[in-house]
């Protein structure tokens, strides 16, 4: 089997799933809090599924689900209604259920009689764990040559099955509960208007030890420190108040979701990276990882710096073509269960093209943000073995472009952004063929070739700032030649295995306006195409135009609208002066976001806004998800226009409010070593707090590459 060329796509996780999550470990359960076998829901510790079945039954009987909510991010609360022992419909047993992930499960089971009688109940739970990777779980298949063992000891339920030389397991148990193969059993009699309750805890197992701080009987749930990290979060983010409340309640959502979605580093207690999304995705992304820790800057640009402190400890050392590592490389995704470890003899897979060069753009971006010398240097290093990749890996045939092309038959494809099978296609639909290069991975390395001359400058070394200046230069002179269709009025989404140029209308473009690489010639007919009717739906920017022959509003990467895409996009068009275009993309994405509950899904469904009033979700998308939650977190600075600047002692605060969002603050927001005040209101803001050596300018950041050595405006 193969774990890493599945399809990238994210499984069914069932209509109406409740998902709860923190850090890597998530639970997908029904409305009812059930866990129901045979699909995809299941509790999951460290990628492997440690609970397939989790069905209560009292008296003989499923509950009747009556509500579900979700009140914190790990956290879930069910309430539904119990058979009455002799079967009548209108039964006073009242079951409320919380549930806890986190180093395992924990389930508080309450049933309360609410009649003048004794309630007699028989309580069944059924547990089972099929102990599968998460790359099984999530492609729908059926692992082979595992032996799973159930044995009862005592009051607990152990279940452990072992594979590719690793054990697996799960044990269950429950405070007065009869440990049986099948799982727990209870008899209880409830007096009148009183109520009867059990904690069930579920401990997982890897090679026969548990959690180092598993769930307990004894402590609460929220004294753990996940809560308490959780919470810590919460205290630490910026505070916003906004007079459109659903503006508000967006970012709010995104704050908590961002928090959710952090990972830990047990080895590196400050050290905090963030996860790609829940539920499939749980693990850290080198491009998603990335770009969702930069769009979040304005929230906390610490997740940026442990993203990339965590990813400089798993850059490529050697070249294994089975993993796709190769020395300076950045890892595309890095996950702990088994059938990983075995595809690929390793727990990393290397093959992305743009996660290197996003490594050290990000770091150009967080240098600028006022971080210590302590964060900023131990990382330029990292920064100068990307770069060597970016020249001699990256660069397959020396025409001076990043080229992709598996060395396997097992990896992925696409290796950009848009990574599907299908992602990459002509006008006519017709798909190329590799090796390829992506238009938005060049102007990444562009980003790269600029951050690391402004990095070079910021240690003193003037001579390696004019190297990458240059570097820079003609980088973005031979992207402007060659990707071009001057006959079109855009740029061609790659350059296939002939360097003929893959000529769709796409949405990669606009990250090429993102991070400045198109010369300003070309950027009104790039942005007219961006804002055209065939790319722009009303709600956000389509990953591909409608008139394209690819074009598929229902597919995953070749019509639908990403958030963090169309956030990007509108950023690139703010950056070129595209004001109210980059307005208008703005107010429809927070739009949309009213319809998911202030939770912008991973991908919604490329449908026009003008043909259906609300935005129309997209089967299989994962929420929350980082790119996703981060992306109204990047709307707010661009319309903000909030640009520190500490190598230039300067902080750009020109906001440009759409009309509706009225008056706009955002309190405690961390800037170097301060905390400060934002306000902003039209056209006019304001700064309190202001770090000591920056001064504020009401004007926007002039482009980063303005005054590198040998600069000639594009």
């Amino acid at each position: 089997m193969n774990a890493w060329n599945a399809d990238t796509e994210a499984g069914p996780a069932d209509a109406g799933a409740v998902t709860v999550v923190e850090g890597s470990s998530f639970c997908i359960s029904s409305q009812s809090g059930d866990i129901i076998p045979g699909g995809s829901q299941g509790v999951f510790y460290q990628d492997t599924r440690v609970v397939s079945e989790w069905v209560l039954k009292i008296n003989g009987a499923l509950r009747e689900p009556l509500g579900a909510r979700t009140p914190t991010s790990f956290q879930a609360m069910f309430v539904g209604r119990a058979r009455w022992e002799d079967g009548r419909f209108d039964s006073p047993l009242v079951v409320r259920h919380q549930r806890h992930v986190g180093p395992g499960l924990r389930d508080d089971v309450t049933i309360r009689n609410y009649s003048a009688a004794p309630a007699v109940c028989e309580i069944e739970l059924k547990v089972d764990a099929d102990l599968a990777d998460l790359f099984d779980v999530k492609g729908g298949r059926v692992a082979a040559g595992a032996v799973v063992r159930r044995t009862v000891r005592g009051p607990e339920l152990h279940i452990e099955a072992e594979r590719g030389g690793e054990t697996r397991g799960t044990v269950i148990r429950a405070a007065g509960g009869q440990a049986g193969e099948e799982g727990l059993s209870f008899r209880v009699v409830i007096p009148p208007r009183e109520e009867w309750s059990t904690t069930i805890i579920v401990v997982p197992l890897i090679n026969g030890e548990g959690p180092d701080e598993p769930f307990t009987e004894a402590a609460a749930a929220h004294h753990r420190t996940g809560v308490k990290r959780h919470l810590a979060w919460e205290e630490h983010v910026p505070r916003v108040t906004v007079t459109d409340r659903n503006v508000q309640n967006v970012l709010n959502r995104s704050q908590s979701d961002l928090g959710s979605l952090r990972i830990f580093d047990d080895e590196h207690a400050n050290r905090v990276a963030v996860a790609a999304g829940a539920p499939w995705f749980m693990a850290l992304f080198g491009r998603d990882s990335l770009l969702s820790s930069y769009m979040s800057l304005l929230v906390d640009p610490n997740l940026a710096a442990g993203t990339l402190q965590t990813l400089a400890g798993m850059q490529g050392t050697k070249v294994d073509p089975d993993s796709e590592e190769e020395p300076g490389r950045i890892p595309h995704e890095v996950r702990l269960g088994v059938t990983a470890g075995m595809a690929l003899g390793g727990t990393a897979y290397y093959g992305t093209a743009d996660a290197t060069p996003l490594f050290v753009a990000t770091l150009g971006e967080l240098s600028r943000w006022g971080l210590g010398d302590d964060i900023i240097e131990p990382l330029l290093p990292h920064a100068d073995r990307a770069m060597e990749w970016i020249e001699h890996f990256g660069d397959r045939d020396g025409d001076g472009f990043v080229e992709y092309m598996r060395p396997n038959p097992h990896g992925l494809l696409n290796q950009g952004w848009k990574d599907s099978w299908d992602g990459i296609n002509f006008a006519d639909g017709r798909m190329a063929e590799p090796p390829i290069a992506l238009c938005e991975v060049q102007g990444y390395v562009y980003a790269a070739y600029v951050g690391r001359s402004l990095l070079a400058r910021w240690s003193g070394d003037s001579e390696l700032e004019r190297h990458w200046a240059e570097r820079a230069a003609v980088l973005k002179r031979l992207f402007n030649e060659r990707f071009w269709l001057p006959d079109k009025g855009y740029f061609a989404i790659a350059l296939d295995k002939d360097k003929q140029p893959v000529d769709s209308c796409a949405s990669n473009m606009g990250h090429c306006l993102w991070v400045g690489i198109v010369d300003e010639d070309k950027a009104p007919t790039v942005a007219k195409h961006l804002m055209s009717p065939e790319m722009f739906t009303g709600w956000g920017i389509r990953t591909l135009a409608s008139d394209m022959g690819a074009y598929n509003p229902v597919s995953y990467h070749n019509g639908s609208v990403w958030p963090h895409d169309t956030a990007l996009v509108a950023t690139g068009l703010m950056r070129y002066g595209f004001v109210d275009e980059a307005s208008q993309i703005a107010s429809g994405l927070f739009d949309a976001a009213a319809y998911f509950g202030g939770q912008l899904p991973e991908l919604f469904c490329g449908f026009d806004r003008a043909d259906f009033p609300e935005p129309v979700p997209y089967p299989t998308a994962c929420s929350p998800q980082a790119w996703a939650a981060a992306a109204p977190i990047q709307l707010a600075r661009i319309i903000l226009r909030f640009d520190p600047d500490f190598t230039r002692g300067v902080l750009h605060l020109a906001p440009i409010l759409p009309d509706g969002i009225g008056d706009f603050r955002a309190d405690n927001v961390l800037l170097g070593r301060s905390r400060i005040t934002i306000r902003a209101s039209g056209g006019g803001g304001t700064v309190e707090g202001l770090p000591p050596g920056l001064q504020l300018r009401h004007e926007p950041r002039p482009p980063l590459d303005s005054d590198l050595p040998g600069h000639v405006p594009g």
